[in-house]
Parts: C-alpha cells; structure tokens; sequence
C-alpha cells in the first residue's frame, strides 16, 4: 500500500502537540496527568514557564475554574510555583530525578508487568512514527526542531537532564507525525519508559549507543528514508527493552 501524500507541516509546537483535548468527566484529574507529565518528560523543563492559564484552558478544553483546580494541584506536589502581579506566572520547580536502581528494588510485580507491555506497545508505536515522519515534507523549521532534539540528548552533562531530553526527542519525533493519536500514544509510552529508566543505573555505554541510534534516526527521517527511518527506531526500541528486562526482571 503506498503511503499517504507527503504534506508540509507548520512550526512544530512541542508543548502544544502533547496537551490534547481532555475527554470524559474526569476533567480535573486528566488536567493534572497530562501537566505533570508533561513537566516529568521535560516538555516543559525547570524554570520554563507555564502557557497562562487562558491558553491551557483553552488547549485542554476545560473552564477556567478546573484549570485552576489542577494548577493548585501541582503547587502542592511541588512541580511549579505561581506569582502574582505585573510579570508573574506559573514556573516549574521540578527537578529532574537522577536515575537510581533502588527504585527498582521497591516496585511490584504487577507493575513490572505493566513496564514489559508498555515496551511491546512501544515496538509498534515509534517505529511507525519515524517512519511517517520521514515520509512527510518538512519545514525548515521542523527539521531544525528535530535535529536540535538530538543535539541537546547529545550534549547533557548531568543524567537527570540527559534523561528528560531523550523524552522530548522522542516525543518531538511523534510531534513531526502532525497526527494528535500518535503523539498521544507514544507519549503515554514515553511516560511509562521514563519510568522505568529512572529504576536502573545509567550506563555510560548505553547513552553512548543510544545516541548513535538517536542520530541515524535523524539522518533518516532528514533525508526522507522512511524504511531506514522505521528500522532504525525499531532497533533502538529494541536494544533499549533488553536492557531494561536484563535489569528490571
């Protein structure tokens, strides 16, 4: 079957891709999820300010009032703080966790369980994102996006922040789909494998390989390769789950 038509896609807005419309009637609890999750991941990193609170209502499609709810919620979990006033706004305060394998010691069989699914869901997902956005014609702005992605996994110092620009990447690979259910999807996946990263030690060899991978994906998907762009994904994905059932079960 011949893939869908390549069309041009607009800036790539990050922040904006994973915030999505919140659905069914549990609008204050989904508002917190998605906010916190995207703070976790690094979407939106320590210090980076918070969209005003016109604009998050108006993303997540809630009122106002359940916006605020979900703010306050956040403000006591210590994820972001508010100041009022000329110049004010909401920041974020979360520092990015340090992976450590003690995490694991405490974590249940059936969440374990979940992790090992969460991998297979992944295989399916990230490849199929790689691969339709090396089908699609980019702007000049997306494609810098994308590379400035990878360059900034490439050159954290710090674990912690090393583990949160792996997220974005990932997620900004998804973002160049322009498709709102495979950003959904693979961001859902990413907040379950950022899970279980923190749960093992950081290998200075793993991050070296996986920045080799990081970067074929880029190269493919830049020079339009779409089945090396969807091998290369799988490949990490690949690598990235044995290492993480090695040491997690």
């Amino acid at each position: 079957m011949n893939a869908p038509p390549a069309r041009p896609l607009p800036g790539l807005d990050l922040q904006g891709s994973v915030l999505r419309p919140v659905r069914g009637h549990h609008a204050f609890e989904a508002c917190v999820e998605q906010l916190a999750t995207a703070i976790r991941l690094g979407v939106y990193p320590l210090g980076a300010p918070l969209p005003s609170e016109r604009d998050l209502a108006e993303r997540l499609h809630v009122s106002r009032s359940t916006l605020r709810e979900a703010m306050a919620a956040l403000r006591q979990a210590g994820l972001v703080e508010t100041s009022r006033g000329r110049g004010g706004g909401t920041v974020v305060t979360l520092k990015p966790r340090t992976p450590s394998a003690r995490a694991a010691a405490r974590t249940s069989a059936a969440k374990r369980q979940d992790w090992l699914d969460a991998l297979e869901f992944r295989r399916i997902v990230e490849p199929g994102a790689a691969q339709r956005a090396a089908q699609l014609d980019l702007t000049e702005d997306a494609r810098a996006q994308l590379e400035r992605a990878h360059d900034e996994v490439a050159s954290a110092a710090r674990s912690a922040d090393h583990r949160q620009a792996d997220s974005r990447f990932h997620l900004t690979v998804a973002a160049l789909t322009g498709s709102p259910r495979v950003i959904e999807a693979v961001t859902s996946v990413q907040g379950t494998l950022h899970e279980m990263l923190l749960a093992i030690p950081v290998l200075d060899t793993n991050i070296a390989h996986s920045d080799r991978q990081h970067a074929a994906v880029v190269r493919a998907v830049l020079s339009g390769k779409a089945d090396r762009a969807r091998r290369a994904m799988e490949e990490h994905c690949d690598d990235t789950a044995a290492l993480l059932r090695g040491l997690l079960t």
